[in-house]
């Protein structure tokens, strides 16, 4: 006979789960987020262009990013493989390898200080207060002035105190304030050098001191004259290499995971020029006399192709911008020719190098890649003729990305290289966007000083990653309250869930899961509901962390009733999911741990130090208090010298090593593992607060004894003489009875009823202060009598 199977009912979801949606400059809308290839995510990030220190502008990009990359990886479980690059060949690193090239050559010829030096710091100083000072000052104004160089200078240093007349000139020049520093510090260098070669005392350090503080004026100088002398790749090279190094180490040192593939420029030259030879051929780009290659803005846009469905697009992510000068010029660099350039809009794929400049054989002669094409070749290399996501900062918008899309697009022949364009918001200090010139410009070794890497990685958390990030002391003060309130829950839960494992017994919690254990555990789950649908609304971070805080302290409140009614494997539960989410911000340090942030071994720390090392410092506090424990026991002391015994224990010996004792209701304390800064701090904090208290007890019990003698003092008047000369007028009265009250007044009248009571009343109570001083005398002379 057959069974028949029993019915099944397919379950039905009471809470669907949320779709990650991305915020998509392409759409400029929040799109659902669907890779290309199953699980695999193909995302590309714009990486640094490596010619000085990098700032708290590549921290703002790359630790936002790496956020991103971690969620999409280690929450959402994608397989991503992300490629950097990292711009080794550009204008500005021309420029600047080219100037420290000359100026280190300077030194060298002038070892000693020497007139001709001193000259020559003064022409160049001349030549860049020309250039770059006197041309953003209208020239109206400047013919009201004295024609010769240093009125023009006094006049400069006189209006650049005056705020409107300054902001003038930062609408002109948004550098002319650095440019006026420059010159400030060029000026006295030169006039203190000159001041020590009128006395002869000049040192082997002179002359480096003034080349250091004249760099600039005598780098564009030299440049002028010097610049095709530069010839060697490797002076490029060096330079571009030092600050890679120097950037991925800032960027360890925030935590930032490196790419899954690193590309560099320079060993993608022949790639770019295949590249460039395809888009030429195509259509889209085309070469100059001059040896330059123009990408044809105006062949590609509104163009189509055999198999395409839509035509092809400039601009896609900022239309607006579309032949913004200023913008088209930026892109370009400070040392690219435009003379065979057919449209104001057309950027190049391949500049002719001039004299000065690396490098490179191709069919347009010797020159080097533009800046827009580094990327489309280096990541069609990698990831082929599509990806998932394109990623960098608000300011690459355009033209950079929108470029990129164009040669890749034109490259390729399809209508969208990338599915999701994600930019990082702008970084903004104190309200004003990021500037030298604005003397805002903080390195990432100069934020570091004042901020741990947790730190600056839990302010980008907290807002969200698209949008402008105002960089101020509210912030940081925010940054770490949370991060407080989150070390607090861990310390706690640390040592509750250490305590339990020690030692599982209803005295140091319960196993049993009552109705509070139901409401925290069910608060967890909508935590973790909370938490996902916060990251899948395009990695809204500042509320997924709020979801943790509001769930630390629900649980706070739970542990409120006390470690013997708690349960403890529940707070392990709800602890637990809390660090797996925060280290999945990447905010966690070290290796994995069950609960906590996690400890980061310090600078050469030995992962296997020997164990006397690790542990003499707590044996030789606990051998201490065993002796003192031993020596007043066999002295038979009172039971209070115990009790300061193990105060001395808890507030001396332990607190150095970062052990901290928490005395519960149930007699048995709570261990908890802190910094022993932290604990020292609030120890002194302890010391203090109790001595101030003593002082004003002190001072409080001394006022009161100063007035109490002050009252005893008016009683050293005997009431029998109260009344007479000196202690009145000479006059007043004038016959007085036995116990010195007036009889009669000093007309000789006799005294009235109602004021012979009134003087009888103030001598009685005369009589008892003289009383109780009396008694005060007496007591002091027993005292004495006795110490004596």
């Amino acid at each position: 006979m057959a069974l028949n199977q029993a019915k099944w009912f397919a379950p039905s979801q009471a809470t669907p789960k949320p779709v990650l949606k991305v915020y998509n400059s392409l759409t400029r809308q929040k799109d659902d987020f669907f890779p290309i290839y199953d699980n695999l995510v193909k995302w590309y990030n714009c990486g640094p262009t490596v010619y000085d220190s990098s700032h708290m502008g590549h921290a703002r990009n790359y630790v936002t990013q790496d956020i991103l990359r971690r969620i999409m990886e280690d929450y959402f479980g994608y397989d991503v493989h992300l490629v950097m690059n990292i711009t080794d060949i550009d204008d500005k690193i021309i420029i600047r390898a080219r100037h420290q090239y000359l100026i280190d050559g300077l030194k060298k010829e002038n070892p000693l200080l020497n007139q001709e030096l001193i000259d020559m710091s003064q022409g160049a100083w001349e030549k860049y207060f020309k250039s770059k000072i006197l041309k953003s000052i209208p020239i109206e104004e400047l013919e009201a002035q004295p024609s010769h160089t240093p009125a023009q200078w006094q006049y400069v240093q006189a209006r650049v105190s005056d705020p409107s007349w300054l902001e003038g000139m930062l609408q002109r020049d948004e550098k002319f304030s650095m440019h006026v520093a420059t010159l400030e510090t060029s000026y006295s260098a030169i006039e203190s050098a000159r001041m020590t070669m009128n006395v002869g005392s000049s040192s082997e350090t002179d002359a480096a001191i003034l080349i250091e503080n004249s760099k600039d004026p005598l780098a564009m100088v030299l440049d002028e004259k010097l610049k095709h002398t530069v010839s060697d790749p490797a002076i490029f090279r060096a330079l571009a290499s030092y600050w890679e190094d120097s950037f991925m180490a800032d960027m360890a040192r925030l935590r930032v995971k490196p790419p899954t593939t690193l590309t560099r420029v320079t060993d993608y030259v022949e790639e770019i020029v295949v590249f460039v030879e395809k888009v030429i051929s195509n259509g889209f780009a085309y070469s100059g006399e001059d040896g330059n290659v123009w990408f044809d803005k105006t062949a590609f846009d509104g163009s189509t192709r055999e198999g395409m469905n839509h035509m092809h697009e400039y601009a896609k992510l900022a239309p607006w911008s579309k032949g913004n000068k200023a913008l088209l010029a930026e892109g370009e660099g400070a040392l690219t020719s435009y003379s065979s350039k057919k449209s104001p809009e057309d950027f190049a794929l391949w500049k002719s190098s001039k004299p000065g400049e690396p490098s490179w054989p191709s069919p347009w002669g010797q020159g080097r890649p533009g800046w827009h094409i580094e990327c489309s070749v280096m990541a069609t290399d990698i990831l082929g003729e599509q990806m998932d996501i394109h990623s960098g900062g608000i300011d690459l918008l355009f033209p950079h990305h929108d470029n990129e899309l164009a040669q890749s697009e034109a490259y390729h022949n399809n209508n969208q290289w990338v599915n999701y364009f994600l930019h990082t918001g702008h970084l903004h200090i104190a309200g004003l966007k990021m500037s030298k010139s604005l003397k805002n410009f903080i390195t990432i070794d100069e934020m570091l000083q004042n901020w741990t890497p947790r730190q600056v990685r839990l302010s980008f958390v907290s807002q969200l990653w698209n949008n402008r990030l105002d960089w101020n002391e509210s912030l940081q003060a925010e940054v770490k309250a949370r991060e407080t309130v989150i070390d607090n829950f861990f310390v706690q839960t640390r040592a509750l869930v250490s305590e339990w494992d020690a030692a599982p017994t209803p005295q140091n919690g319960t196993w049993k899961h009552t109705k509070d254990e139901r409401n925290l555990t069910a608060e967890l789950y909508r935590s973790q509901h909370a938490f996902r649908a916060a990251l899948c609304d395009s990695f809204n971070t500042p509320q997924a962390l709020q979801v943790i805080l509001d769930l630390i302290s629900y649980t706070n409140v739970y542990l409120k009733r006390g470690r013997s009614s708690t349960n403890i494997d529940v707070v392990r539960h709800v602890a637990g999911w809390i660090t797996k989410m925060l280290r999945m911000f990447g905010l966690g340090e070290g290796p994995p741990t069950e609960i906590g942030w996690g400890t980061a071994p310090a600078s050469g720390e030995d992962v296997g130090a020997d164990k006397e090392v690790v542990l003499m410092p707590y044996l030789r506090v606990l051998s201490t208090f065993r002796d003192d424990v031993r020596r007043r026991a066999m002295a038979k002391v009172s039971h209070s010298e115990f009790l300061e015994l193990t105060d001395r224990l808890r507030d001396d010996g332990l607190v150095p090593l970062g052990v901290a004792l928490d005395d519960q209701e149930d007699g048995k304390a709570l261990v908890k593992l802190m910094p022993p800064s932290a604990l020292i701090k609030a120890r002194e904090e302890k010391k203090a607060a109790l001595a101030a208290k003593a002082a004003q007890k002190a001072a409080s019990k001394a006022a009161a004894e100063k007035q109490a003698l002050a009252k005893l003092e008016r009683g050293k008047l005997s009431p029998e003489e109260m009344f007479k000369p000196p202690n009145v007028l000479e006059g007043t009265y004038s016959e007085w009875d036995a116990k010195g009250l007036p009889t009669r007044d000093g007309e000789g009248e006799e005294m009235s009823k109602a004021q012979s009571k009134k003087l009888a009343k103030l001598w009685e109570e005369q009589a008892k202060r003289h009383e109780a001083w009396l008694e005060h005398l007496k007591k002091q002379e027993s005292g004495a009598q006795e110490e004596a």
